[in-house]
């Protein structure tokens, strides 16, 4: 009777937070916030300009613009608590808001990483099969490179978090991080948790590895396509998958090193995390997305259409009802 009061006593969890420096929070803070309301507006502008330009309806864009809402969840996920443990001593989370929060992020990023591998592919038709592009990425296939991500990181998720629940937790119930994480739970559970780290190993840490290879695989050979078959833009062609190799270094390379062996605290550990949940989330855009000529062109016409827009209206004008509703009828044509 007494074990079973011990193994219920953990209701909350203490998160330390990046330092217990005043100053250094503060300074923090400040970045953070910044990084944050940054990678809001950048993936906000890109969801909203390929919604509204329909020169940008196409399997690539529409992959993009997905990438962009994951970016926003997955910063959204931890980010607040990071800033809010800024301005306090020490955060106070709860059992359920814990496990919610670890939920959330292994879905959200598990997503974000089967849709890099379904982006790789979309890049992979698009330079070695470019008379068939439209034919193989037509909307079902892109529908289901979509559909297949998401739940690929609903079953990774779910299965990790159920896990996570059968584990006795009685304390101690401090987390030295800024938010709650997988490895650092199943260190606090008082059972043998050998058993729990190969399960963490083999969920989190062989479907990254898997992924990561895969797509440096993808992209060697789009890079040796790209220099045996393509002479105009070339140049540009291997700078843009450059950058997109370092991008899924930064994502993948730290959650290996977290994920795939049991939980050992090493030197860097907050740094790696701060890289994957709030760096790359802002750093998606830049790479993917903002590089691309099109995209920006499409941006300029968007915003060059709402200050029009804005230019040209009256406050003072009176407009007769049916001339209104005939426009307002014409305008929504136009957009179907």
């Amino acid at each position: 009777m007494e074990s079973m009061n011990i193994t219920t006593t953990v209701t909350e969890f203490v998160l330390l937070g990046l330092t217990q420096s005043h100053r250094l929070q503060y300074c923090l803070f400040v970045v953070f916030f910044l990084i944050y309301v940054i990678t809001w507006l950048l993936n906000f502008t890109i969801i909203a300009t390929v919604a509204v330009d329909h020169q940008l309806h196409t399997p690539q864009y529409f992959l993009l613009a997905n990438l962009a809402f994951l970016d926003i969840s997955d910063s959204s996920v931890n980010t607040p608590k990071l800033l809010s443990g800024l301005l306090t001593q020490h955060t106070i989370i709860s059992f359920n808001q814990c496990f919610l929060q670890m939920f959330f992020f292994h879905f959200i990023v598990g997503a974000m990483s089967f849709l890099l591998l379904g982006m790789a592919v979309d890049r992979y038709v698009a330079i070695c099969e470019p008379l068939r592009y439209l034919a193989i990425m037509n909307c079902n296939t892109c529908t289901g490179l979509l559909a297949a991500a998401w739940l690929g990181g609903f079953l990774h998720s779910v299965t990790q978090t159920a896990f996570l629940l059968q584990l006795p937790l009685c304390g101690p119930n401090v987390l030295d991080n800024f938010y709650c994480d997988v490895p650092q739970v199943i260190k606090l559970a008082c059972t043998d948790i050998h058993k729990a780290e190969l399960q963490m190993v083999f969920n989190s840490g062989v479907i990254l590895i898997s992924l990561f290879v895969i797509l440096i695989i993808s992209y060697i050979v789009i890079l040796l396509k790209i220099r045996i078959c393509i002479v105009e833009g070339k140049r540009k062609a291997l700078s843009t998958c450059g950058t997109q190799i370092t991008v899924v270094s930064l994502i993948f390379i730290p959650s290996i090193f977290t994920y795939a062996q049991p939980y050992k605290k090493y030197p860097g550990e907050k740094v790696a995390s701060i890289v994957y949940t709030v760096v790359t989330p802002m750093l998606n855009p830049l790479i993917y997305t903002l590089r691309n000529a099109e995209m920006k062109k499409a941006i300029r016409r968007t915003l060059g259409k709402i200050f029009l827009s804005a230019g040209m209206q009256k406050p003072e004008q009176t407009v007769d009802p049916k001339t209104s509703n005939l426009v307002f009828s014409q305008q929504n044509c136009d957009h179907h």
